[in-house]
C-alpha cells in the first residue's frame, strides 16, 4: 500500500454507512504543511486506520505513483490497471480507484492539493485532462528525464533548512511545474498513441463537447449539428481515434458518470439517473443494465 509519509494520515469524508471515503489531502503529514507531498511507497501503510484501501474510495487531490517495481494490478475508475517497473499512475480529484490486496506497492508518490499551483500551470500541464489514460508508458529516455525531475523535486522538498518558508513553497512549485509539464507531454503522447494517430480535430472538438454535455445530450446527430459535422464525419473520425462509433463514446461517458454516482454518493438511483440525463428512472436501469449487464442497485450493493 501506499507509504503514510507521504499520503497518509488526514481526515475521511463520508460515512462508514455508505461504505465510500473520500480522502482529502493531508496537509498535517507535509512538510511545512505545503500542498505537496513526495516519499516512497512502502507496504503495509494505509491512507487512514479506519478503512482498508483495497476498498472503493476516492480523493480530492492528485497522486501520482512512479513504479520501481511490479506487476501490480491498481483499479482507476472500475478499469483494472497493471503496471510494470518504471510505469507511472495518475489519478485525478474525483476518480474512483482501489487499491490491490495482493499487490506489493513499490516506487514513488508524488501527492498535489487542488490550488497548489496557479491556473496557467493548471492549464498548461492539463491537470484536470480526464479524457487522458491514467497509465503511462514512458520508454527509457523519457523515464531518465521523469526520475531526475523527481529526484530533484524530493531534495527541494526535504530541504528545510536553506529557505525561509514562501521561497522553499516558490521553489517547490517551480519545481513541481517541470516534473508535471513533463507527465503532461508523456500523458498527451500517450493519448495520440492510444488512438494510433496523431489526434484528428473533428474527434478533438467532439470528445470536449461530449464531456460538456454528457449529463443531457445523448444523441450523436445534436453533436454533429453543434459541432458543424456530418453525421458521417463524426462517424469516421470517433472510430478512427478510438474504435467505437459516436453513440459508444457517448454511453461510456454517461455510464463513467452513473457509476461515479452510485459509488461515491447516496443519491437515490432516480436521482442518479436524471443527473445524467435519464428523467425516468426505469429508462435509466434497463440502459444501465444493457451496458453493464448489471443493474443500479446491484453494482452499489456490490461495492458496499
Amino acid at each position: 500500500m501506499a507509504d503514510r509519509t507521504s499520503q497518509g494520515g488526514g481526515g475521511t469524508r463520508g460515512s462508514a454507512q455508505d461504505g465510500i471515503r473520500t480522502y482529502p489531502f493531508p496537509v498535517d503529514l507535509s512538510v511545512r504543511g505545503v500542498g505537496m507531498q513526495v516519499g516512497p511507497m512502502e507496504p503495509g501503510r494505509v491512507w487512514h486506520e479506519d478503512a482498508p484501501l483495497d476498498r472503493v474510495h476516492r480523493i480530492d487531490f492528485h497522486l501520482v505513483m512512479f513504479f520501481s517495481g511490479g506487476p501490480v494490478t491498481h483499479m482507476v475508475d472500475f478499469a483494472e490497471h497493471e503496471t510494470a517497473d518504471g510505469d507511472i499512475l495518475w489519478i485525478r480529484p474525483g476518480q474512483v480507484h482501489r487499491f490491490s490486496r495482493t499487490s506489493e506497492y513499490r516506487g514513488m508518490v508524488l501527492t498535489m492539493q487542488p490550488g497548489f499551483l496557479p491556473r496557467a500551470t493548471v492549464e498548461a500541464t492539463g491537470l484536470y485532462r480526464y479524457d487522458q489514460p491514467p497509465l503511462l508508458h514512458p520508454g527509457p529516455a523519457q523515464l531518465d528525464a521523469l526520475r531526475a525531475a523527481l529526484g530533484q523535486l524530493r531534495r527541494e522538498y526535504e530541504d528545510m533548512d536553506t529557505l525561509p518558508l514562501s521561497l522553499h513553497t516558490s521553489v517547490l512549485r517551480h519545481t513541481l511545474t517541470a516534473l508535471l509539464l513533463r507527465l503532461a507531454h508523456l500523458a498527451a503522447s500517450s493519448a495520440r498513441a492510444a488512438a494510433g494517430e496523431q489526434a484528428d480535430t473533428a474527434f478533438t472538438r467532439f470528445r470536449d463537447a461530449v464531456e460538456r454535455g454528457f449529463a443531457t445530450n445523448h444523441t450523436v446527430s445534436a453533436y454533429a449539428d453543434a459541432l458543424g459535422y456530418s453525421r458521417r464525419t463524426l462517424v469516421r473520425a470517433v472510430r478512427a481515434a478510438t474504435g467505437e462509433t459516436p453513440k459508444g463514446f457517448i454511453d461510456k461517458r454517461v455510464i463513467l458518470e452513473a457509476k461515479r454516482l452510485l459509488a461515491h454518493t447516496d443519491l437515490p438511483i432516480g436521482r442518479v439517473g436524471a443527473a445524467v440525463g435519464f428523467p425516468d428512472g426505469a429508462n435509466f436501469s434497463k440502459f444501465f443494465h444493457q451496458h453493464t449487464d448489471t443493474t443500479p442497485a446491484a453494482f452499489r450493493a456490490e461495492l458496499r
